[in-house]
């Protein structure tokens, strides 16, 4: 059994949520002893495609005529859509109509969580959906003293700063509006956001959050996940505002870091994290003050190792068992359609003559 990974305009999705995945799926493979490719000029038994653009649906109508299986990665819903780019509002109910078309080109839809597949469910996707997380490498993603004091060196902050981070593009539905409004409102802390978009592509409102000019706000800008790491060792608290997500692996990330974490209390993470048993979460700027206030100076209990325990169970390793079972069963179907086919030619041919 041979696997294509298949990903148009790498370039393009490298430095998102899709980009990560796609290494996650390659570790997993790697770690499961699983033959694979990226080069579509090879041979391959199914094609697991990751990206929405017009040539990866063309891709899986030419693997499907070849008589090869499809597996098609749901890592887009119509609302992580809305709220990201200038006009993302607008086209948002077309941009529906296209995943539909693409994830029904599949064989099987994988989505990573159960709160993505119930989305998918609503859209009356003819395929049936798998929910797989999109994994963390837990052997990579480990607290790294000397990586935190290279992180603070190389940003001038000094041991008594106090250090808050985020992760993500620079579009509305990250939360960045909010992120910003706290920096305003929390000078005491040091505020930094990794990640990047082109300012031209964003909302007016985004634009003018990251031109902020506080002496405690940074935007670095996108760096490797060696750097982003050093970060997370560096920093007292990591606050994720998404409003939308279909996982959110940088929040798997900073959990497998065992740095503070606190969250946007949004519908995917209900029933998975619990405000003040493995995670502290909030629903306004109000709240995220008071709870930042909390895990900062101390006065909430520290909830690092509860948060690890629950993102153990995300382990790429496990993740890659998963993915192999999805691809053992499309190879079985195969095989069965292959066998059938065998039986049923002579007798087709016998009655023809």
């Amino acid at each position: 059994m041979k696997i294509l990974l298949h990903s148009d305009h790498l370039k393009m999705v490298e430095k998102s949520g899709v980009g990560r995945a796609i290494y996650h799926q390659i570790k997993a493979l790697e770690d499961n002893h699983i033959s694979y490719t990226t080069n579509k000029k090879e041979e391959y038994d199914i094609v697991h495609i990751n990206t929405v653009f017009p040539s990866s649906l063309l891709m899986a109508k030419i693997a499907k005529a070849k008589g090869k299986k499809v597996v098609y990665h749901a890592h887009s819903t119509e609302e992580d859509f809305k709220n990201s780019f200038r006009g993302s509002n607008f086209i948002a109910p077309f941009f529906k109509k296209w995943l539909m078309k693409c994830y029904n080109s599949g064989d099987v839809v994988i989505t990573p969580t159960p709160y993505s597949k119930r989305i998918l469910e609503g859209y009356g996707l003819k395929k049936p959906i798998v929910n797989i997380s999109n994994g963390i490498d837990l052997n990579f993603f480990k607290r790294d003293e000397e990586g935190g004091r290279r992180f603070r060196e190389k940003y001038h902050f000094n041991q008594q700063d106090k250090i808050i981070i985020s992760v993500g593009l620079y579009i509305e539905r990250k939360g960045i509006l909010d992120f910003v409004e706290l920096a305003k409102e929390m000078p005491e802390y040091k505020f930094i956001w990794f990640g990047y978009t082109n300012l031209s592509t964003v909302t007016s409102e985004v634009k003018k959050a990251v031109e902020t000019k506080l002496p405690n706000l940074y935007f670095p800008g996108y760096v490797s996940r060696e750097e982003l790491k050093d970060a997370y060792s560096g920093s007292d608290l990591f606050l994720f505002l998404t409003h939308e997500e279909t996982e959110g692996i940088v929040l798997l990330e900073a959990l497998s870091m065992k740095i503070p974490v606190l969250i946007r209390d949004i519908p995917i993470y209900q029933g998975w994290f619990k405000d003040g048993v493995n995670i502290y979460t909030g629903k306004d700027l109000l709240q995220f003050e008071n709870k930042i206030q909390g895990i900062m100076n101390h006065t909430l209990p520290p909830l690092v190792e509860q948060g690890y325990e629950v993102v153990k169970e995300n382990d790429i390793k496990e993740v890659g068992k998963q993915l192999v079972n999805v691809y053992d069963n499309l190879m079985k179907q195969q095989q069965y359609v292959l066998k059938r086919r065998r039986v049923l030619k002579p007798y087709f041919i016998s009655n023809i003559r």
